[in-house]
């Protein structure tokens, strides 16, 4: 009997039904066959993650805390790592508190916790289009209508948010630095409007920031939460220790008002009770007397480096009829082809000559998909390999 004939037999929830597969996760099924160059997943490079550092760490809090750290722990999360968390936030005239803090397992948790607080089958959500990919899928799980609120070079456009389209909204979900997938960074002036126009509303801001710390050029915006908080918006924010130290941690926090992360914590309570207590105490062992400020930096580099080769390479075996993202910091490279072109037909061509990306239409919610975009991953790939797969590419989209 094969696992759909097996499957058959259960009776599975309709939520459970509409699942289907993350259109990457298939993708990335391909980038492990020999001889694939991949731009497709957006893994970050190994070469920055702090083996040795953590490694004493672990060693050092169950040589010293062994019992507490292997312990059950409270569900609002390991307090001294969740008081680093809000002095780290405190910054730009904003004051956070520890109480406002709730430590979770990735903040792929934290979207997923946020679906069930906020939607009901039938509830709008504001989302960028395009979006990342994983908030679309872990969103859908709840059965929202999106609304999809249109972007351009300078990111989501807030003069796009009309009394029509945020009226009975739950709440507007965006990534404002390095956006995934455009690698796109959202300005400051519009980073003023939105907060005021969603203050105007009622309408509260998750603000993801998963790569805000890997900004390799260009200037620092203040966040969309101490903005919400000055101009009286609500902003619930999301940070993530994956892309800063490493994403097998599986750790990362929500900021919000204290009655939002009461209320979550009582969902987390019925998801796994709390975060991986030694996971969090090694955590804040190693970055609580600065670490960070002193591994970024190479960390920066390297992906400076990683996005300056392939944008080279992009420069020189592209047709002018493409156009793609500059990105200032980040993972990712947004690009945006002839209309003629069918970036999921082109993939199909492309992992032929053995190259692998990720065609842009998934990115989309509640709009239509544009067919002729595409995204590019280039922190995993050595140089020599990214050049190789842009020619490929270039001569693909060339000939296509």
């Amino acid at each position: 009997m094969d696992s759909l004939e097996a499957s058959s037999s259960y009776t599975f929830s309709q939520r459970a039904q509409q699942l289907t597969s993350s259109a990457i996760r298939e993708i990335l099924k391909v980038t492990v066959l020999p001889n694939i160059i991949s731009f497709a997943g957006g893994l970050p490079a190994p070469q920055g993650f702090p083996i040795n550092v953590m490694r004493e760490a672990f060693n050092k809090v169950l040589q010293e805390q062994g019992e507490v750290a292997l312990q059950y722990g409270p569900t609002e999360g390991h307090q001294p790592l969740r008081e680093w968390v809000a002095q780290h936030l405190s910054i730009d005239g904003t004051t956070v508190s520890a109480d406002e803090v709730l430590i979770v397992s990735g903040s792929q948790q934290a979207l997923d916790m946020l679906g069930k607080l906020f939607v009901d089958p039938g509830s709008k959500v504001l989302i960028e289009a395009p979006s990342y990919l994983g908030a679309i899928q872990s969103f859908s799980l709840f059965q929202p209508l999106y609304e999809g609120v249109p972007s351009d070079q300078d990111g989501l456009d807030p003069e796009a948010l009309t009394d029509e389209r945020v009226k009975d909204g739950r709440f507007i979900y965006v990534l404002p630095n390095f956006q995934n997938p455009t690698g796109l960074t959202l300005g400051l002036e519009r980073r003023k409007a939105l907060v005021r126009r969603c203050a105007e509303v009622n309408l509260p801001i998750i603000e993801d920031d998963p790569y805000g710390e890997l900004r390799y050029a260009g200037e620092t915006y203040p966040s969309l939460l101490s903005l919400g908080r000055q101009a009286g918006a609500t902003v619930i924010r999301l940070g993530t220790f994956s892309k800063v130290l490493a994403p097998g941690l599986r750790l990362g926090y929500i900021v919000a008002p204290a009655p939002i992360i009461s209320k979550l914590a009582q969902i987390k309570q019925a998801t796994d009770l709390h975060t991986a207590s030694l996971t969090q105490m090694a955590v804040y062992e190693t970055i609580k007397n600065g670490f960070l400020e002193q591994h970024l930096p190479s960390v920066r580099e390297l992906y400076k480096q990683q996005c300056g080769y392939m944008l080279d390479a992009m420069d020189q075996h592209f047709p002018n009829t493409a156009t793609w993202t500059k990105p200032d910091g980040g993972m990712f490279i947004w690009v945006t082809l002839p209309q003629h072109i069918n970036a999921s037909k082109l993939l199909q061509k492309s992992v032929e000559q053995g190259v692998a990306f990720v065609p842009g239409e998934p990115f989309y919610a509640g709009t239509e998909g544009q067919h002729n975009t595409l995204r590019l991953s280039f922190v995993t790939v050595p140089e020599d390999k990214i050049r190789q797969g842009i020619k490929v590419l270039g001569n693909l989209i060339k000939n296509y």
